[in-house]
């Protein structure tokens, strides 16, 4: 950790005035990473870009979510070369009728992928698309929708990849015994008011209680007014997401997406809860079924699955770069700087509330959901024990926040990837949901402080 003060959030507000200034969230995290090692490095910073690239490229969570991501566009662009996503999209579309039909169906849909985030922010925004084009809904709202029942559900449902992770932290740092840390983390559940609330805000924004405001109401406008549900600069995601196209010679079949996406969610659950290997035994049972019913030759089977990675090449990127920051607000102790800001101030009233606040600054910043809590974990368990603080509520407080930060930041990679699968850039993505955000984190704010004082 280096010791510079408040200059330890300099990168970080690098990529968000150069974000904010060019929409191009790559040529930013890069910059901002620079700026951030020339603080650590002086001179030899670019020894130590090299040095950071491949400390976070053979990292095995990095290696994760890049075969994670790459080998589900892969499953996607199968599902869109036999015609399953389009016969999907078909289907539903005889009981969606309307605008908010098609919305809620969508946030149905992405409850039913609690699985795990990206499974959601993939998977319901590719099959989504046409239905919700059909009815005027811009890009930009299909990507609010999907977005929020993404990490909020997944951390909501402990049967997740969240849940997994969050349990064996909370082992590791003593707050529940061996064997005992879902149970802690199930507990907790009722007080992760940042999920609760941005998963039932989707609902009344899908029916007009709540109205489409800020940059929202401009993309819904020009949605319905000139039917262009792509926004402008994002074409290049939308060839991407077009490269794949379906086989004319071959017969829809709804079963050969929910078949799929049922054993993926199943196979996920069954092997401990890692998506890697659920993803992996889908695609290859997937390949296995096309080639053997020769609906596809294994040469165009094959072709596909690499251009359905290939498809996540640009968010990939993004992620990446994202990663190569995390890795240098680590190093300049972004996190820890922000905890010891809010530390003097602290009560077992107040603990819940400023652990909401300050992490998801911290998580918004950084965009890191799951790494900078493996950092701040320890800190927040030893301030509960020395204040007296009520543990549960305050892990609802920090799962909470973990929560902000990945549906808030327009670098996370929930964010990024519901982007990609939408239609939409990261930037675009973000400043539309990012009211909603905002409502959502208002009140877990009023909602912790009633909690602590009740």
């Amino acid at each position: 950790m280096i010791d510079v003060g408040a200059m330890v959030l300099l990168p970080t507000m690098v990529v968000f005035v150069l974000a904010i200034l060019t929409h191009r969230p790559i040529e930013s995290l890069i910059v901002g990473s620079v700026v951030g090692l020339i603080m650590i490095h002086g001179g030899g910073f670019v020894s130590g870009f090299a040095e950071t690239s491949i400390r976070v490229m053979t990292d095995e969570s990095v290696a994760w979510v890049i075969l994670v991501c790459g080998f589900m566009g892969s499953l996607i662009g199968i599902l869109i070369r036999t015609g399953s996503t389009h016969s999907f999209t078909t289907t539903m579309s005889r009981y969606v009728r309307s605008e908010k039909s098609a919305l809620m169906a969508t946030w149905v849909l992405g409850i039913f992928m609690f699985v795990d985030d990206y499974l959601n922010s993939l998977a319901v925004g590719s099959a989504m698309r046409n239905l919700t084009d059909k009815y005027k809904i811009s890009r930009e709202k299909l990507a609010y929708v999907v977005d929020s029942t993404a990490a909020p559900i997944s951390v909501i449902i402990p049967f997740s990849t969240w849940g997994v992770f969050f349990a064996g932290l909370i082992v590791a740092n003593g707050i529940a015994p061996e064997g005992q840390g879902l149970e802690t983390y199930i507990s907790a559940i009722p007080y992760m008011l940042y999920a609760w609330a941005a998963v039932l805000l989707v609902p009344a924004v899908a029916t007009g209680l709540i109205p489409n405001i800020g940059p929202m109401k401009a993309s819904e406008l020009r949605a319905k007014t000139q039917g262009l549900m792509v926004p402008p600069d994002a074409e290049s995601i939308e060839a991407a997401n077009q490269s794949i196209q379906p086989r004319e010679d071959i017969k829809p079949r709804v079963l050969m997406f929910v078949v799929p996406m049922v054993v993926l969610v199943v196979a996920t659950l069954y092997f401990d809860k890692d998506f890697l290997v659920g993803i992996y035994i889908t695609l290859g049972a997937s390949a296995i079924y096309i080639i053997g019913s020769r609906m596809m030759s294994m040469n165009d089977t094959f072709n596909t699955i690499i251009d359905g990675f290939k498809m996540m090449v640009e968010p990939l990127g993004v992620l990446v770069a994202a990663f190569i920051l995390a890795d240098v607000n680590d190093v300049l102790g972004v996190a820890p700087y922000i905890v010891s800001l809010m530390e003097p101030i602290l009560t077992p009233e107040l603990l819940p509330v400023a652990i909401f606040v300050s992490m998801a600054l911290v998580s918004f910043m950084t965009g890191s959901n799951w790494g900078v809590f493996v950092i701040i974990l320890p800190i927040v368990t030893a301030l509960s024990n020395n204040l007296g603080a009520d543990i549960t509520l305050v892990l609802g407080a920090t799962l909470s926040a973990s929560t902000f930060g990945s549906h808030a930041c327009f670098y996370s990679d929930a964010t990024v990837l519901t982007a990609q699968a939408s239609g939409c850039t990261p930037m675009q993505h973000a400043l539309t949901q990012f009211p909603y955000a905002l409502i959502a984190a208002a009140i877990s704010i009023v909602g912790f402080l009633i909690l602590a004082y009740l």
